[in-house]
C-alpha cells in the first residue's frame, strides 16, 4: 500500500466522544493510540478507532449524513480523535494529519495492513493498540512469552508460504481451463491434487495465519502473495 496525499479523504469529525472498548467488539472493531506534542506545547491523546463492518462514508446517502440521529449511531470505517474528541474520519486506506507528521492506517481482508505514525523527515512507527484489543492481547502475549510469540510468527510464516506453494499450482490450473487462456497458452495439469477435506483444512489454517501476522502488523511480500492469492484486498 502506497500513500501520498492524494489518498487523503478524511473529512471532518462530528465532535462525537471515543466510546469504550468492549471485549465483545474484538472481531469488529479495533483501537490504537498515540501522544504527540501539540504545536502551541503540551501532548495530545490521539487515538484511532477502526470499525471493521461499518459502511463507507462514500456509500452512505445524503439524508443519512444529515440525520443528526443516524450520525450518533453509524460508525465511520476510521475516526481520529484528540484527547477523546473525534476530530477527523475517513474511508479506508486513510491518511490523518497530526502534529508533527501523519497517521496512515489501511486494512486487509485479515485485519490491519497499517497503523503507522509517519513523523515528517523521521522513521514510521506502530501506534500503541488499546490491550484489549486483538492486536493488545497479541501484543502482550509477545512480552509475556517472547521465545512462544517467536515460535508461534515462524509458524505462521510457514503455513502461509506452504499454502502459497500448494494452491499456486491448483490455481494455474483452473485459470488455464478456461478456453481463452488454453487457447493462448495451452493447459496446466498440477501435480498437486488434494482431496476436498485437505483445502478446507488449508483454507482455514492459512487463513488463521495471515489474521496471527496482521495482528503483529508484520509483513512479507512473499506472505502477501499467499495473502492476495486467497482473498486479501
Amino acid at each position: 500500500m502506497r500513500f501520498s496525499s492524494k489518498t487523503l479523504t478524511a473529512v471532518p469529525g462530528d465532535g462525537r466522544p471515543l466510546p469504550r472498548y468492549s471485549l465483545k467488539q474484538v472481531f469488529s472493531r479495533t483501537l490504537f493510540f498515540v501522544e504527540l506534542t501539540e504545536p502551541r506545547g503540551g501532548i495530545g491523546r490521539y487515538a484511532v478507532d477502526v470499525h471493521y463492518d461499518a459502511d463507507e462514508l462514500s456509500e452512505r446517502e445524503p439524508d443519512e449524513e444529515e440525520d443528526s440521529g443516524l450520525r450518533e449511531e453509524a460508525a465511520s470505517p476510521v475516526a481520529l480523535y484528540r484527547d477523546g474528541v473525534q476530530v477527523h474520519r475517513s474511508d479506508l486506506p486513510a491518511v490523518f494529519p497530526v502534529p508533527g507528521g501523519r497517521i496512515e492506517v489501511a486494512t486487509t481482508l485479515y485485519g490491519l495492513s497499517r497503523m503507522h505514525f509517519v513523523p515528517d523527515g523521521g522513521e514510521a512507527h506502530v501506534l500503541r493498540p488499546h490491550p484489549h484489543s486483538p492486536e493488545g492481547l497479541r501484543a502482550s502475549f509477545a512480552r509475556r512469552a517472547p521465545r512462544a510469540s517467536r515460535a508461534v510468527g515462524r509458524i505462521a510464516a510457514v503455513v502461509l508460504l506452504a499454502g502459497l506453494a500448494l494452491t499456486l499450482p491448483q490455481g494455474l490450473e483452473t485459470v488455464t481451463e478456461l478456453d481463452l487462456v488454453r487457447g493462448r497458452i495451452g493447459s496446466f495439469t498440477s501435480p498437486i491434487d488434494l482431496p476436498a477435506w485437505a483445502n478446507t483444512t488449508l483454507v482455514i489454517m492459512t487463513t488463521l495465519a495471515a489474521i496471527e501476522r496482521a495482528l503483529t502488523l508484520r509483513r512479507h511480500w512473499l506472505i502477501d502473495i499467499d495473502t492476495m492469492w486467497t482473498g486479501s484486498d
